[in-house]
């Protein structure tokens, strides 16, 4: 009775559970939660974005030259002004007693760099090894801060995945206007890349006049207003930039015109403090994406790592440039290669002929499983039943993602999930013309048929979980609702229906087998 009372509860339990929580998905009602739709089953945009990684060698070579800087002010190594020949970082000592300090602090903080001297001058590159790490790391660190602009946007179950060696598969569901569309693009694409930036005073009066070739060989490159184009002479090497960035938030001027403020990390405050104490009475331009966005004079110390950005933003875009700068600046730009709408209509053509599939699968499962096992195939479909009502339950309960190659694993699973009471009721079949009692051979069928069913569901769920590990966006529904299914088939086909056989022991007799069994029974 103890065996009796354990399996059935425990199926039971299983069925509410299921009933419960997969109401709300079949019902679509707005209370409960319910299961996601894929960009295949709701409309969304897909789009394969290219990453230039040769503009992350030239960022990397920015920034490198950004920290030489740094250690030698740090330090009090007297220099000659730094300059930056595509990926070559010079400059030229002006005290002969610097040179084993500079060789000293250069080994100690930097990697990935091969120096070159000759005489006082110094001249830094990129190993070859540096720069194979930059590009990939490029694109990874692109799929990673997509996918934290999408997630932090709101959206439900975008896919961001890494396609070949440099491409980057992006699908987002439920994107349905013009407009959402070019947001999220503009949210994808933006670099966010974040500077502070001296201004030129020594030549900034002359900017109108200084071409970009002839402000390079000052060390310095000409950027405009975002606003009113103005245009501006700029060191090239920032101050520091966005990677020692730790918040950004929206907020409102005293004008109540939307800003965002930022905060930097503890080196970052340090320089910017350093800075700002040094340059009293000069500019400093806050830059974002190579666009100024404002240029104040500084009036003394600014401590505490805290700026602002102003821009005459919405509050959208406000919000947008926020969750840029939080998830962090792209190492590299990113642009469409390849860009598609899928619409919500031919989406729901697809859910009406799955769900025919799986409706016509269903049934057809049910009345040969009733036809060839009579009896036995009625508890067998009530196991199929509370297996459909887990595989939604637990999809809805864990926000999974249902897409199309999904609804085609639940009709699969609608298959194999009679197979493991096919197997059994073969078994026990056999156990009864052997001459076994009705107990014995329901007993043995079970303990007989359980090896054969473990090990291959158990391939079968490797294989999932593998195509999971792997797969992108519609791979890996497929593989959630096989992998869901086979888990809660052993739990109904092989625990519930085991004791629904032992709480209708006392009514089988070996009189009846054909109506309990089929008619080779």
């Amino acid at each position: 009775m103890k065996r009796l009372n354990y399996r059935v509860v425990i199926f039971l339990f299983a069925l509410i559970f299921g009933v419960v929580f997969s109401i709300p998905s079949l019902t679509q009602s707005e209370q409960g939660k319910k299961i996601t739709l894929g960009l295949d089953l709701q409309g969304g945009l897909h789009m394969l974005l290219g990453v230039k990684t040769d503009e992350a060698i030239k960022s990397k070579v920015k920034s490198i030259a950004g920290t030489i800087k740094y250690i030698l002010d740090e330090n009090e190594v007297i220099f000659d002004e730094l300059a930056i020949d595509e990926q070559q970082i010079s400059f030229e000592l002006l005290d002969q007693d610097d040179v084993a300090k500079l060789k000293e602090l250069i080994a100690k903080e930097l990697k990935g760099v091969t120096m070159t001297q000759n005489g006082l001058k110094f001249v830094f590159e990129m190993t070859p090894e540096e720069i194979t790490l930059t590009r990939t790391n490029a694109i990874l660190q692109a799929v990673d801060t997509i996918r934290n602009r999408l997630d932090q946007f709101g959206l439900a179950e975008p896919t961001v995945a890494k396609q070949g060696e440099d491409k980057i598969l992006v699908e987002v569901p439920g994107i349905k206007t013009p407009q959402d569309e070019q947001r999220i693009r503009e949210l994808i694409a933006r670099t966010a890349h974040l500077q502070m930036m001296a201004v030129d005073e020594d030549r900034a009066a002359r900017v109108m006049t200084i071409g970009s070739l002839e402000a390079k060989k000052y060390g310095d490159v000409i950027l405009n207003d975002v606003k009113t184009e103005e245009k501006y002479l700029l060191r090239e090497i920032p101050i520091l930039d966005g990677s020692m960035l730790t918040d950004a938030k929206v907020g409102f001027d005293q004008n109540n015109q939307p800003v965002i403020n930022f905060e930097l990390s503890g080196q970052g405050a340090k320089i910017f403090g350093d800075f700002s104490g040094k340059s009293v009475g000069k500019r400093m331009a806050i830059v974002l994406d190579n666009k100024v966005y404002s240029a104040p004079v500084i009036r003394e110390r600014i401590g505490g790592g805290r700026g602002q950005i102003s821009g005459n933003f919405t509050v959208p875009e406000a919000h947008d440039v926020a969750i840029a700068l939080r998830s962090g600046a792209l190492l590299a730009p990113v642009y469409v290669l390849e860009k598609r709408s899928v619409g919500p209509s031919l989406g729901a053509d697809s859910i009406k002929a799955a769900s025919i599939a799986l409706g016509l699968g269903f049934v057809l499962v049910v009345v040969f499983m009733i036809v060839y096992y009579s009896m036995a195939g009625v508890i067998a479909n009530v196991a199929l039943i509370a297996n459909l009502f887990l595989i939604i339950a637990v999809m809805a309960l864990f926000g999974a993602t249902l897409t199309l190659p999904g609804m085609a694993g639940i009709v699969l699973t609608v298959g194999m999930a009679v197979d493991a009471n096919v197997i059994i009721s073969e078994r026990i079949r056999e156990l009864l013309h052997s001459g076994d009692s009705v107990a014995r051979a329901i007993e043995r069928g079970y303990d007989n048929a359980f090896a054969a069913i473990w090990d291959a569901n158990i391939t079968t769920l490797i294989a999932a979980v593998v195509l999971y590990a792997y797969g992108t966006g519609p791979i890996k529904g497929f593989a959630i609702t096989i992998s869901i299914g086979i888990l809660a088939s052993m739990l109904t086909a092989i625990l519930g229906t085991h004791g629904i056989y032992q709480m209708l022991m006392h009514r089988i007799d070996r009189k009846r087998l054909g109506f309990w069994f089929g008619s080779k029974a």
